[in-house]
């Protein structure tokens, strides 16, 4: 089994852990109607790019 030589150094180890944090997803702000979205994903309304990809259907309640 290898085992190192050397201690690393704690700022040798904080360099390998900087791209450890986590980040929040890549929003966009769709151009026709201002709906935030994530990048390169449809709408909730069916935009995509600022045109409609498909009609959004609605269910309704029926008593």
């Amino acid at each position: 089994m290898a085992v190192q030589k050397r201690r690393k150094t704690s700022s040798r180890r904080d360099m390998r852990r900087s791209h450890d944090a986590l980040q929040g997803p890549a929003l966009a702000v769709d151009a026709a109607t201002g709906e935030t979205h994530m990048r390169h994903h449809v709408t909730a309304d069916g935009f995509y790019r600022g045109k409609r990809v498909f009609e959004v259907r609605r269910e309704t309640d029926e008593e």
